[in-house]
């Protein structure tokens, strides 16, 4: 293979695997100090592109599908930062059970890297949850980012249990995927692309994503404390009888164990299973 071809093809999937399994030992054992911190990071950047969706979306045409288009590629922004700019996202770690599976690292030391990174990205996404509640970014567009803002987090405490662990579960699956493109990829380009197809379309379809909701559920539920955005929305406040912190609750719960059943078992089991089970590491190159 010439110099070029090894700059421009991506790996081959039993080449991403192996990096996935190395990948995965390096984040498991990765210090408690800049574990949170690059996860907090990543709370963060998954906030912004919530952010940037919620304006997307503020008095969108008429074209349903075109909209719900343009909202994703623009949430997109939230994990082009945490790949290019770095970043530990919980969904996204998802991915080091291959190094589990592959007694490459313990169960305790999974779930304390599941753990770390899962309390970092809700510090970072409730932390811009009040930086933007106190900047004045929901009153954009005469309170209309707002009223966005307040809808999108009221449609997702008014789920299901049952709705909000398989759209978690959807979710995950194109997380990871994305995630093992991004992992494929050789180039700041390469990885840019990977991330915009499968994250736009989860969010187009409306899955759940566990850190997101960290941001938009609490974001709604300050929002719906201003009688201005409240009186632009047109809701009434019988019908956000759901936004509470139980609301919140009981959409995280079942969309967070969603999260992993896809990461985890849809995504990173099968992979392991097909490119990882029973290879030694020289048998794919």
């Amino acid at each position: 293979m010439s110099e070029f071809s090894k700059f421009a093809d991506a790996f081959t999937p039993a080449e991403v695997a192996q990096k996935v399994k190395t990948l995965g030992v390096a984040k498991a054992n990765m210090p408690v100090f800049p574990l949170l911190i690059l996860s907090m990071m990543a709370g963060a950047f998954i906030s912004f592109g919530a952010m940037y969706y919620t304006l997307v979306m503020t008095d969108p045409s008429s074209a349903y599908g075109a909209s719900k288009l343009l909202g994703g590629v623009a949430f997109s922004l939230g994990f082009i930062l945490v790949v290019i700019a770095g970043g530990e996202l919980f969904t996204g770690n998802n991915l080091i059970v291959m190094a589990w599976a592959n007694k490459r690292i313990s169960l305790l030391c999974l779930l304390k890297n599941w753990g770390l990174v899962y309390l970092g990205n809700a510090i970072g996404a409730l932390v811009t949850v009040y930086l933007v509640f106190v900047s004045g970014f929901l009153d954009g567009h005469h309170h209309a980012v707002g009223a966005t803002a307040l809808k999108l987090g009221l449609a997702k405490v008014d789920l299901t249990t049952t709705e909000a662990f398989v759209r978690g579960i959807f979710c995950n699956a194109l997380v990871c995927l994305g995630s093992w493109m991004v992992y494929a990829s050789r180039t700041v380009v390469d990885k840019v692309f990977a991330v915009i197809f499968p994250i736009s379309a989860f969010v187009a379809m409306g899955f759940e994503h566990c850190i997101a909701n960290i941001f938009m559920i609490p974001i709604a539920m300050a929002a719906s404390f201003s009688p201005e955005i409240v009186a632009v929305s047109g809701i009434s406040v019988d019908a956000m009888q759901n936004l509470t912190m139980t609301g919140f609750i009981a959409n995280l719960i079942p969309v967070t164990l969603g999260n992993i059943f896809g990461g985890t078992i849809m995504v990173g089991m099968s992979l392991y299973v097909v490119y990882l089970y029973g290879h030694n590491a020289s048998t794919h190159k």
